[in-house]
């Protein structure tokens, strides 16, 4: 469906891409003779398949504006090969250390980033640029910048960071393309500039503020973010925080400050929290009952379940479809239908496109998808991966019950001012 319709040297940059390339072509090769890809994204023209060709698909669109529809998680990343600033940690390069240098060639598979030309970085947002434009006009997918590790005095520590992505980064790619994205600042709050920096980021355009505070040692229950918080008010940004166990960012240090019960200090203060995943994977202490663990899942339930808190606290669903969260949750959120309107869709790209991940047969096995849909689900995925986490979730019922239109369109929700 067309858009008019509903930092290092040159050697190591050789190396990696050259590795990349290895590594998929080797892998692409053998999977040739398989009845479908399995491991490896073959990446295929977005344009490549109409929604229109299928029953399920062209339903997507029914009773959903397409100009309100902004993707509120979606990484952008890169190798560093380009100018731009991006740093990734030592380990996601190292063939030492295997789980994680392979977790980043699948991330940047995922994100069809190995062409033949141009810089990793730069095919990495050509690609995204144009699965969007493949969407009809007016969606859009809000780039997560992401700052360094900060010791406790908020110095950055670039040696304990997993990867850095300028907020200058992110605002010039949002800037060449006004037409597909928007942009999300990442500001350390130890930081001794922490609110005049957030201040600049509000007047270029920022959309909200991304933590991650296992992987960048903040700690949102301390009262050094307080000046922080009560800018982010000022300025009704909302932030978008992770909470529960971390699987995607394996930094040198994680900290054990994803839970969300640690959260209850920015939303007294007033603040937009938007939970990312739900906290939908791990378990943390519950703080409430000292000695005794619970889902992180269950702890951002009992948030929600706070009436004080119903005007500031949402979650965004992205990678609630992934294989490594329980079903459990996923029908919960179906289910309560009273928290639907405090939902907010987002994809976390590349993620979708990291084929192992997302099972469509498991989700129709376990009742929340349509056998006969998966076919056409994983034809998508196939071309278009951002599209397929739209598909895929616009699909999703259980008893009955599915994410109505307000979920999707998220853009009121980051324009309120």
């Amino acid at each position: 469906m067309s858009r008019n319709s509903p930092s290092s040297g040159r050697g190591r940059r050789c190396f990696l891409k050259a590795a990349l390339l290895t590594a998929v072509g080797v892998s692409g090769a053998v999977l040739a003779h398989a009845r479908r890809p399995f491991l490896v994204n073959p990446c295929l023209d977005p344009a490549g398949m109409s929604l229109d060709q299928s029953p399920w698909l062209a339903r997507l669109w029914q009773g959903l504006d397409p100009t309100k529809v902004w993707d509120c998680h979606v990484h952008l990343t890169g190798v560093g090969d380009s100018d731009h600033g991006l740093y990734l940690g030592k380990k996601l390069e190292s063939l030492w250390h295997p789980v994680l240098y392979s977790q980043r060639m699948f991330y940047t598979n995922a994100g069809c980033a190995s062409g033949k030309s141009g810089t990793i970085d730069e095919n990495y947002v050509r690609r995204l640029a144009s699965l969007i434009r493949n969407m009809p006009t007016g969606v859009k997918a809000m780039l997560f910048s992401f700052d360094w590790f900060h010791d406790d005095v908020g110095r950055p520590v670039p040696e304990s960071s997993t990867f850095y992505v300028p907020d200058n980064y992110a605002r010039q790619m949002a800037k060449e393309h006004p037409d597909v994205f928007e942009w999300v600042a990442s500001i350390h709050p130890y930081r001794p500039d922490a609110v005049d920096r957030l201040e600049a980021a509000a007047a270029q355009g920022a959309r909200a503020i991304k933590w991650l505070p296992a992987a960048q040692n903040i700690d949102p229950a301390s009262k050094r973010c307080d000046a922080f918080f009560a800018a982010l008010v000022r300025l009704r940004l909302p932030l978008v925080i992770h909470c529960g166990e971390e699987k995607a960012v394996q930094s040198v240090r994680l900290i054990p400050f994803g839970n969300p019960l640690r959260l209850r200090r920015a939303l007294d203060a007033g603040v937009r929290v938007v939970v990312a995943h739900c906290a939908s994977i791990g378990e943390e202490e519950d703080l409430d009952r000292p000695g005794t663990r619970k889902r992180s899942f269950d702890l951002f339930a009992r948030l929600m379940e706070r009436p004080e808190w119903k005007e500031n606290l949402f979650g965004d669903i992205s990678a609630v479809v992934l294989r490594n969260r329980k079903h459990e949750v996923l029908k919960t959120l179906l289910a309560r239908e009273d928290w639907h309107g405090r939902l907010l869709n987002g994809s976390d790209y590349p993620l979708p496109g990291v084929l192992p991940l997302i099972s469509l047969s498991q989700l129709a096995r376990h009742g929340l998808l349509p056998e006969e849909s998966v076919a056409d689900l994983r034809a998508l995925r196939l071309s278009n991966s951002l599209y397929f986490d739209l598909a895929l979730k616009r699909s999703l019922n259980w008893q009955g019950k599915s994410f109505p239109a307000r979920v999707f369109e998220t853009r009121a929700f980051f324009e309120a001012v």
